[in-house]
């Protein structure tokens, strides 16, 4: 496995903060301690939530106010944390948080939502901690929200637009992305078996069938398309936002539904994938950016969102490149002590604009860092996870809750806490550490949100 070997006096020539050197394979990890740790930074997360911002969509830390998402709060937030508090075992926090929701939620609301947002935060956590909890209220909500989404993919293309009306079924906006289309059918597929109705698979399968269909003649897809004409209109090709969860749910839903199709997609995209976007640099494995015809490299790029390969990558077998990419990603995180949205790999560097030097509170590393354990039992992927945990304290924590980052160099925060970091960020450190009982991981498979869902059909 390939080690971090920037060195010292070559960080200090870019002008950073003073970097840190490789993990020691020799150092312990007190896994029940940091569960623990992480358990109780939830608890504090969550209380400032629920103090300044509860029954809206998320918190804004630094100002102890609230935001929504639309002009009628969905209850983002509480959702997106109920499975991470029933695996954490806090289990009155969790009865207490599920029984507002199946009795306050409703999707009853003319709102225009963003299809893609609302299915894998609102519809995967409604699956999720109805399998968790064996709740029927919830299993009532998700088919309500999957019946009010079903008017999206009524496209000439059956690529769906990207917004729609909840109450109407109006929909709009037909410039979408392979990642927003592609990341359906995890939710989608498992309503479907849930309820017996085949309208969900099968519509949300054609979607991402649709885009795959039109990839170009050495396999690659594009940033943006139509979603009335199927044209592309941005052929920008790499693993990052607008494509990045496409891939991930070929993988998935080839397990979770044992569908064959995915697996021949899955197949078929990953030859492309590391014939065009791979690139083997002096500091290690990295996947950049190209052309999606030519296949001519745009730019060598990496960033905080692409960290969810190496995940991916281990989910489907190839866990020795998995451990190489995660490597290139740690260096990334240690190069300001957190992960810029964009990293430029050949530079050694977030570029120079600022609004690529943001940080979100992402949970992609500790993801792939997650998987990469449960696969090799390697310490050395929980002493990593040990690292994101204490940077994120050091940096990103407030009084009341966790912040953003305006700049991870100057380290200014941001006054925003997503939902995400609730359901994905901790829980994916807490059960990095946590005992192997808390999940059965090789009979999960998370969503993109990281709720975990469970093939409970036949």
């Amino acid at each position: 496995m390939i080690r971090m070997f920037i060195a010292v006096a070559f960080l200090c020539s870019l002008g950073q903060a003073s970097p840190r050197l490789p993990i020691e394979d020799t150092s312990t990890v007190h896994s029940a301690q940091l569960a623990q740790e992480v358990r109780n930074e939830f608890l504090h997360a969550w209380t400032a939530y629920k103090k300044y911002a509860w029954a809206h969509d998320g918190l804004k830390p630094l100002s102890t106010s609230y935001y929504d998402w639309y002009t009628a709060p969905l209850y983002m937030s509480i959702l997106d944390a109920l499975d991470t508090m029933i695996l954490m075992g806090l289990k009155e926090e969790a009865d207490t948080t599920r029984e507002f929701l199946a009795t306050h939620l409703s999707f009853d609301h003319d709102i225009y939502v963003k299809n893609f947002e609302i299915t894998i935060r609102m519809l995967g956590g409604l699956l999720s901690s109805y399998q968790l909890t064996g709740d029927e209220r919830l299993l009532k909500l998700a088919d309500d929200l999957g019946t009010r989404l079903l008017p999206v993919f009524k496209s000439p293309t059956g690529i769906p637009y990207v917004d729609v009306n909840l109450k109407t079924g109006a929909v709009r906006n037909t410039r979408t992305t392979p990642g927003e289309v592609g990341t359906l059918l995890v939710e989608f597929g498992t309503l479907s078996k849930l309820t017996g109705k085949p309208v969900y698979y099968n519509t949300a399968k054609n979607a991402v069938q649709q885009i795959y269909n039109r990839r170009s003649s050495i396999g690659l897809v594009g940033t943006w398309i139509d979603a009335e004409t199927g044209q592309w209109l941005d052929t920008d090709s790499h693993l990052s936002a607008c494509i990045d969860s496409y891939y991930e749910y070929m993988v998935k839903c080839k397990i979770l539904f044992g569908d064959q199709d995915f697996a021949r997609m899955w197949d078929s995209s990953i030859v492309a994938v590391n014939t065009y976007l791979a690139h083997e640099t002096v500091s290690g494995l990295w996947y950049g950016h190209a052309d999606m015809n030519t296949g001519t490299r745009t730019k060598t790029w990496f960033g905080a969102l692409d960290a969810f390969f190496p995940a991916v990558l281990a989910l489907s077998g190839d866990v020795k490149t998995a451990a190489r990419l995660q490597e290139s990603c740690f260096t990334m995180w240690n190069t300001y002590g957190i992960e810029p949205e964009q990293f430029d790999y050949v530079r050694m560097e977030a570029p120079a604009d600022p609004k690529w030097r943001r940080f979100f509170l992402n949970p992609e590393i500790m993801e792939s860092a997650y998987y990469l354990y449960q696969y090799t039992k390697d310490p050395r992927y929980q002493r990593m996870g040990k690292v994101f945990f204490e940077d994120l304290k050091r940096y990103c924590r407030t009084d009341n809750g966790y912040a953003e980052l305006k700049n991870v160099v100057s380290k200014e925060k941001n006054d925003r806490m997503e939902s995400y970091f609730l359901a994905e960020t901790l829980k994916y450190l807490y059960l990095l550490f946590a005992p192997p009982e808390t999940l059965d991981f090789r009979n999960t498979i998370f969503n993109t949100e990281a709720h975990p869902i469970r093939r409970t059909w036949q």
